[in-house]
């Protein structure tokens, strides 16, 4: 359980950090990566819920607003890279 919540605790904070990473770059190669990380992260916190689920130390209950949550980040960092790619 320890590893699980100390894993999503550092992904979660891995998100942020690297977006505000990438909005201070000037360069839109590098703005892009940083917004990949983040997502990449995202999807890491996914999983690692998934796998908490597995091991029932929480129900879809508790995870489905989170999930609703963690796709429209990830949607979110997804029209980023997007628009930052048609640039």
């Amino acid at each position: 359980m320890y590893g699980i919540v100390n894993q999503i605790r550092r992904a979660a904070v891995s998100v942020p950090s690297n977006i505000s990473e990438g909005a201070s770059r000037n360069s839109l190669k590098d703005r892009i990566r940083f917004y990949v990380i983040a997502r990449s992260s995202l999807v890491e916190i996914d999983t690692q819920m998934e796998i908490a689920k597995r091991l029932e130390y929480c129900s879809d209950e508790h995870l489905t607003p989170i999930s609703e949550k963690l796709n429209h980040l990830f949607a979110m960092l997804s029209n980023m890279v997007k628009k930052g790619s048609e640039t």
